[in-house]
């Protein structure tokens, strides 16, 4: 043996000081980063996040980690990049750590956000998207007939007055009738609704 080369003893420390060489890994995700050569003086141990066995060879789809013991290396399915989504909720994120994917994800997107998971796939709820629907159209139907009763008032206060000019009073009525015709859409049949068409100012 080299004498520049650390000999390690049963308890881990050198026993001989020298270099050795070593596998980096990341703390967090436990992840092989590179090798590198240390100095061990006699009765140092190796440092942290580092073990003195190689990794395997990199293979594609899995990242390199150190298994929780640290005793060993291990290749795991890499997703990272991939987009998954919450089972309980559809929400979406990119996976971020190396590993398989968990139970609680699925690569499948829903369709709706009113989908929800049936344990194979995504099924929307319909009657939750039938019930938005019709709280959109109920929300139109009012502003359609607030913007219509703006556009009226000052005829009305003309009628009401007697001042009102022969053109106008045409005007009323047909925004009167506009109005009329759109309190009769059935907001029930969302999102399958055809609004009437305001008469021309």
């Amino acid at each position: 043996m080299n004498t520049t080369d650390a000999v390690i003893g049963k308890n881990g420390l050198a026993t001989t000081p020298g270099n050795i060489t070593v596998y980096r890994f990341h703390k967090a995700t436990t992840e092989y980063i590179s090798p590198a050569t240390e100095y061990l003086a006699e009765g140092v141990g190796i440092p942290a996040d580092t073990c003195t066995d190689a990794p395997p060879d990199a293979k594609a789809g899995f990242a390199i980690v150190r298994n929780a013991e640290n005793t060993a290396w291990q290749l795991v399915p890499d997703h990272r990049g991939d987009t998954v989504y919450l089972k309980s909720t559809g929400q979406a994120f990119v996976v971020s750590l190396p590993g398989d994917y968990s139970e609680d994800v699925t690569t499948q997107a829903p369709l709706t956000i009113y989908d929800k998971w049936d344990g194979s796939a995504w099924v929307t709820d319909t009657a939750a998207q039938h019930a938005a629907d019709v709280a959109v159209a109920e929300q139109q139907k009012a502003t359609l007939l607030s913007a219509a009763q703006e556009t009226i008032s000052l005829w009305q206060t003309d009628l009401l007055l007697g001042t009102i000019t022969d053109e106008n009073r045409l005007k009323l009525i047909a925004w009167r009738q506009y109005m009329e015709d759109v309190r009769a859409v059935d907001v029930a049949v969302a999102p399958d609704l055809v609004w009437p068409s305001h008469p021309v100012i």
